[in-house]
């Protein structure tokens, strides 16, 4: 698939540009060829670490192999891991400014050449892909074209003639320094700068501004409210002890800290998916807001640390913290693909906070919890699909991708929330049942208020599905919703009175 002068890939929106041109204006036309980087210049993000993303993410024990293949040169390692790799350039997070600015050179009959250290198989479908490029330079299994050996290519490509470049890293600066007119994109304060001391660039299109909010958002902080259920096995139990709270306390932010590392690590292995998605696409991994090496060092800072806080509450939570983050792992690789299974591990992951909660706390948790928080969290979890699959329809699409849904299975995956939604009220009436008399709760016939208001918030999130007003996070929904909240104080109200001695 090509690129027509007067269409553009799907991406963000185009980023200024300055300089002695105006990539969305009417730039003069030079007579120069001109080079283009890939990297980091016409696309944010790099194919290097996309390839061994999607390699990791097959079978992670391609590491060991990459460490072989390094060994015979980088050149090799990239050939290597190309050959094994379908990466869909069409997804990639192109820079629209820039491309705006090379169509225009296009049909004004300028000659332009994408030359890249990628390996010369994925260059060339970025290549064939856009449609405005008369050849391409790239490395092979012998040759990284970086730097010097890409500026020996160019000159000889060039005929010994001047040449023009666009580029973004310091590698870059040995091109520039030998070229007859420089274009800087997305190139640091400290790179732009070199590059100006060379010369006065013909076009510079600036980075995208590194936004702390873009960090928050791609740890999904909102999530730490999973984390609450830490707290389920004290407050069912009625445990006022201040240093069983502490200490969930401290569990909560382990989780989260935990949970906040597998979320970008499920992000980076999920980009294609995310970028093939109406709004997943904006996420800062999948846009290329962030890079996916700072993504790796969010994760080596994150995951040890999280293990090493639930070490030092204890070793069982330790393990437990292990066996979510292996579950966890599997899922973002490959259980998250197979219909039904995806759903049954989120859940699981759910009710695994309980269980945590519970040894922290030295609460044992009943079977009537287990189970209650089983079908609502089974019911949660297919609301996410759901909401997934009623706008991937809305969108004419048939399957939804990186998952193993087709749309054609929405109505059935309905029923099954429903239902498993509608049985965990009914479990929920069978243990207020069991607690009449009890001495948990000396007034059990009070809490039979819960149900209404349980089935009320059930089947009005189910109503919010069809009429698609939720979009693919429940979790999220649930806390922007005050109707929600309204129904929580509600049962928090009904629980405490149920609870108390003596009623007034």
């Amino acid at each position: 698939m090509s690129v027509s002068p007067g269409s553009l890939p799907r991406s963000s929106h185009a980023s200024p540009v300055s300089g002695r041109d105006d990539a969305t204006s009417s730039p003069a036309v030079s007579l120069l060829p001109l080079y283009v980087d890939l990297d980091g210049t016409l696309t944010y993000t790099d194919l290097l670490f996309e390839s061994v993303l999607l390699l990791i993410k097959r079978n992670p024990l391609y590491l060991f192999l990459c460490c072989v293949w390094l060994l015979r040169g980088r050149g090799n390692l990239k050939s290597q891991i190309a050959r094994r790799v379908e990466l869909d350039v069409s997804l990639l997070p192109y820079n629209m400014a820039l491309l705006e600015y090379l169509q225009h050179q296009r049909v004004a009959g300028r000659r332009l050449i994408l030359a890249s250290a990628s390996d010369r198989t994925l260059v060339q479908r970025v290549a064939d892909y856009l449609g405005i490029f008369d050849a391409v330079l790239a490395s092979d299994e012998t040759l990284n074209l970086k730097s010097a050996a890409k500026l020996q290519a160019i000159e000889a490509d060039a005929g010994g003639h001047g040449f023009a470049y666009a580029g973004n890293a310091a590698a870059d600066l040995a091109v520039w320094a030998r070229a007859a007119e420089i274009i800087v994109v997305n190139a640091s304060p400290g790179i732009a700068s070199q590059a100006q001391k060379l010369q006065t660039p013909a076009l510079i299109i600036p980075p995208r501004p590194f936004k702390w909010r873009l960090v928050m958002k791609a740890l999904r902080l909102h999530q730490w409210a999973k984390n609450a259920l830490l707290f389920v096995p004290l407050m069912a139990a009625h445990d006022l002890d201040g240093e069983n709270w502490f200490a969930t306390l401290l569990a909560f932010i382990a989780f989260g800290m935990c949970a906040s590392a597998t979320y970008v690590i499920n992000d980076l292995f999920d980009l294609a998916s995310d970028r093939a998605h109406p709004r997943k696409r904006a996420r800062p991994f999948a846009a290329a807001t962030l890079t996916i090496p700072f993504g790796a060092v969010l994760v080596l800072v994150l995951l040890p640390l999280s293990l090493w806080l639930a070490a030092s509450i204890s070793l069982p939570f330790f393990a437990l913290m292990v066996l979510y983050v292996v579950v966890t792992l599997l899922y973002s690789a490959r259980l998250k693909q197979i219909a039904i299974v995806d759903v049954l591990v989120l859940a699981s992951l759910y009710t695994h906070r309980i269980l945590a909660g519970g040894l922290v706390s030295e609460v044992v948790i009943s079977n009537w919890l287990l189970a209650v928080s089983l079908f609502m969290f089974l019911s949660l979890a297919l609301v996410k699909r759901c909401a997934e699959l009623e706008f991937m329809s809305g969108d004419g699409k048939v399957a939804l991708a990186g998952r193993g849904y087709r749309t054609s299975d929405l109505s059935y995956l309905i029923s099954m929330g429903i239902a498993s939604g509608f049985v965990a009220v009914m479990l929920l009436a069978l243990y207020i049942d069991s607690q009449v008399g009890g001495a948990m709760y000396p007034h059990a016939e009070i809490l039979w208020l819960i149900l209404p208001l349980m089935l009320f918030w059930i089947m009005r999130l189910w109503l919010k599905i069809a009429r698609m007003e939720i979009h693919d996070d429940p979790l999220l929904f649930a806390i922007t919703d005050r109707t929600s909240w309204i129904i929580a104080v509600l049962v928090a109200c009904v629980a405490l009175v149920a609870s108390i001695g003596e009623m007034a």
